[in-house]
Formats: structure tokens, sequence, C-alpha cells
């Protein structure tokens, strides 16, 4: 028997493979799938960094479903491995290897949340759109893939006025996994150097925006008496 996941119900698998779809056309391809007390926890990098020098920023995807209460897991799969298993409607299938994804080690607090003005959907798709005509402007013709990378990096790294501050790629993440659906407000939770954005369909998570530059001169040495 091939290794599965055992969700609450039919509806709740196909909202894995969804997720699923979603991730492999749009992410790294990795899945993270965490399952504890009833509930899995879906997680995909939408943007993410690769290699030293990439400036990329790491903005991830999250979507929760109900499981099985007895279902307890912590791994990282390519999320085109995950199929559907005849007769098993409310079941899963997984990959016999899983990954590693430099990302994956990335995990947002639980709690300690602190509420912030939230973001109207309808900004988060304009954004979203705006960067994904300016990437497509900017890549130039029979471009590599360093390219591209760089150009992704420099668009949805910029922090953005209109998103408080927050890199334009969170918007990117957001309709890009199907969080936008309608009219609706974005909560905006934040912790530390953490923030999420909260939509009825999923949540956005970014840490940062990192430091940029040279820090201050420390004087080192004995000091004057």
């Amino acid at each position: 028997m091939p290794p599965r996941l055992i969700l609450a119900d039919a509806e709740s698998a196909a909202d894995v493979l969804t997720f699923a779809g979603r991730s492999d056309r749009f992410t790294d391809e990795a899945v993270r799938l965490q399952a504890a007390d009833g509930v899995l926890v879906m997680t995909a990098a939408p943007l993410a960094p690769r290699g030293i020098g990439d400036a990329t920023p790491t903005v991830l995807a999250m979507r929760t479903v109900a499981a099985d209460p007895e279902l307890v897991c912590d791994l990282a799969v390519e999320a085109s491995a995950l199929r559907a298993l005849p007769g098993e409607p409310s079941a899963v299938e997984l990959p016999e290897t899983a990954l590693s994804p430099a990302w994956a080690g990335i995990t947002p607090p639980r709690g300690g949340w602190t509420e912030r003005d939230g973001i109207d959907a309808s900004v988060l798709a304009a954004k979203a759109q705006g960067g994904i005509a300016r990437v497509a402007g900017a890549v130039p013709t029979d471009a590599g893939e360093d390219v591209v990378r760089a150009i992704r990096a420099t668009v949805w790294g910029e922090p953005d006025d209109e998103l408080g501050g927050l890199p334009l790629g969170v918007a990117y993440a957001a309709l890009s996994m199907g969080f936008i659906s309608g009219a609706e407000t974005a909560r905006v939770r934040v912790n530390g150097p953490w923030t999420r954005l909260s939509l009825e369909r999923g949540h956005v998570v970014v840490r940062g925006p990192a430091v940029m530059g040279l820090t201050p001169v420390r004087r080192t040495g004995a000091r004057d008496s």
C-alpha cells in the first residue's frame, strides 16, 4: 500500500490536491505537510531565494484542512506527486521520497500576533497583476534563468506603500495561490519580523524586510578612561 494522507472527508482531500496543483504551477514544486490534532497545514513558497546572492524574498502560502485525528506528519514532498487514490475519496497518495527545500526550515510563530490595518483584496489583486506585467515587460527574449530570477527578485522584493511596506511578492502569492476571491479585506497581523495576511482561502506569510547594506562601524579595543 502506498504512503498516504488520510483526511477528514472527500472535500478536504480535493482541497489538498487543488493546493498541490497550484503549488506545482507557481512555486518551486515542494509542499510542506504538517498534521496534528485533526488539522493538516499545507505550506508552499511562491517566492524563495536559491543560493547566496539571490535577493528573492521568502514568501510562504499556507492553507489548513481537516484531517484524520490520528494523522501526524511533517514532511515536504513534490507537489505534482500528490495524487487521488481510487476508491478512497478521503485519502491522498504520497510519493515515496521526501524533499528538503531550504524554506521548509522556516517556521512562523503560532501565537503572539498583533493586529494591524487590513488590506483590501482588490488592492492585492491589482498589485499582483501590475507586478506580473512588469516582470513580463522586463524579461528579455531568450533570457536565462539567472536573469529571470534577478528581475523577479527586483520586482517582487520591492516594498509597496499600499501594502504597508510589505514586499510586492505578498500580493503575487495571494493571487497565484488562488486566495483572492470576491470582495474581502485581508487581515494583517505582525509578530516581530513576521507578517501574516489572512484571507478566507488561505494565508500569506513573509519574514522581513531584510536589513540591507552595512551595519554601523563599532569601536573595538580598550575604552578611554
